[in-house]
């Protein structure tokens, strides 16, 4: 039986083309649904720009979705060092870890997908509810109806703002720069000295990072890879916000500003301060990057994710702070535990897919609120409040610098 064409199988309808919907749509097929995408976009998802850290979690959820990379996964990192303003290297910590990108993943998840169930250029108008039944109805007219409808459509989700309208992601106080460098334009003496680990500058208040990802066409030799690079500082005034995350075409941005959308002076004004503040082999690496662009810090807490048959998942539902390094794995960990919820359910079955999906958000509320409340501890440790961050959770005693090194980007103390 073909669950592609079977229509007594049960249907779902994807909102958002990306790893959250990716993993979904994976999963479910799977098992035997029927699964669409339909992502917002007109044209395929292209490059983000970003690093991704990986470890145990994320790369169960690949598995369970029938992705197995192997060695092509990304970079493998031996640990991570702390960078002082000179270049010196002032603190070490090993800790073996894969590190890959945005563009890397997104392309492993996508070839898991038939193209004819991965629809792009069609934005969500709005959801409505029948019984048993989800209909989706897209700004070109059309409608989807299905059995379930899964909003995993991002931190600006069409589908929470009808659910939830009165919910918006928080501003933390703090923006990132963000850009990728070439190896291949970074000198051999800097590439040495960063070595295969991640690692981390700290000016006062602020922090910066870096570590190896594969290159532009996911080349994993050294020397053919990219170094992403991210740099986090405080913008906490109306007036530093809006000088930061206005656009060149005078438009203010809610979450982020694309590369080719930053103003130039906010990116002049940027690249003048690292030359102040940030370990010389972080600024070559800026030095290297044509075009950074900025992503404003948030948190969001969804006090709910299931209404009737939608289900709310990945940044959609919730957003960590990047420094726990949870972001994708949430999304696949969220797909793989609504994959599981689910099966077995569906109109041939005895299963109840409203039951389902009850026990589902109690334990993906539990989840994101635990992922969430560290992201905000490691914001103060990592931003203006380090000095009087959580000492006790994160054991500051032993030092700012042994204290970052284990507690970023780690699953570390979240719960579901």
């Amino acid at each position: 039986m073909n669950p592609t064409t079977d229509t007594a199988k049960p249907r779902a309808l994807i909102i958002g083309g990306s790893m959250a919907g990716l993993f979904s749509a994976l999963l479910l097929r799977n098992q035997g649904w029927r699964v669409d995408v339909y992502e917002r976009s007109a044209e395929q998802l292209a490059s983000r720009g970003a690093g991704i850290a990986t470890h145990g979690p994320l790369v169960a959820a690949l598995q369970k979705a029938g992705v197995d990379p192997g060695d092509a996964l990304g970079v493998p990192i031996m640990g991570r060092a702390v960078f002082d303003r000179d270049g010196s290297v002032a603190d070490t910590y090993d800790l073996p870890q894969v590190m890959t990108s945005w563009d890397l993943l997104f392309k492993l998840l996508r070839a898991g997908l038939p193209d004819a169930h991965y629809h792009v250029g069609v934005p969500l108008e709005s959801v409505s509810q029948i019984a048993d039944t989800v209909t989706a109805t897209f700004a070109d007219g059309r409608t989807e109806t299905g059995d379930l409808l899964i909003a995993a459509d991002g931190i600006q989700s069409t589908v929470r703002g009808q659910m939830l309208p009165d919910l918006h992601p928080k501003y933390a106080g703090y923006i990132a720069w963000r850009g990728m460098a070439d190896e291949a334009d970074i000198s051999q003496a800097t590439l040495d000295h960063l070595g295969e680990r991640l690692g981390f500058c700290l000016p006062p208040g602020e922090h910066s990072l870096t570590y190896p990802v594969a290159g532009p066409n996911d080349e994993l030799t050294p020397g053919h890879r990219r170094r992403n690079w991210v740099w986090y500082r405080t913008a906490v005034s109306e007036a530093e916000q809006a000088a930061l995350m206005t656009a060149q075409d005078g438009r203010r941005q809610e979450v982020s500003v694309p590369p080719h959308k930053v103003r130039a002076e906010a990116v002049a004004a940027m690249r003048r301060d690292a030359r102040k503040f940030l370990a010389p082999q972080f600024v070559e690496l800026l030095d290297n990057i044509a075009q950074p662009f900025l992503q404003a810090i948030v948190d969001l807490e969804s006090p709910q994710v299931v209404f009737g048959r939608v289900a709310v998942l990945g940044d959609a539902a919730f957003v960590a702070r990047p420094h726990t390094g949870m972001g994708v794995a949430k999304a696949g960990e969220d797909a793989v535990a609504l994959a599981e919820v689910l099966r077995g359910n569906g109109r041939n079955s005895d299963g109840d897919i409203d039951q389902a999906l009850t026990a589902w958000e109690i334990g993906r509320l539990a989840y994101g609120r635990s992922a969430v409340a560290r992201g905000l501890r490691l914001g103060r440790m990592l931003s203006s409040d380090r000095t009087a961050a959580d000492g006790d959770t994160f054991g500051l005693g032993r030092g700012v610098h042994q204290a970052v090194m284990i507690e970023t980007a780690v699953p570390g103390d979240i719960r579901a």
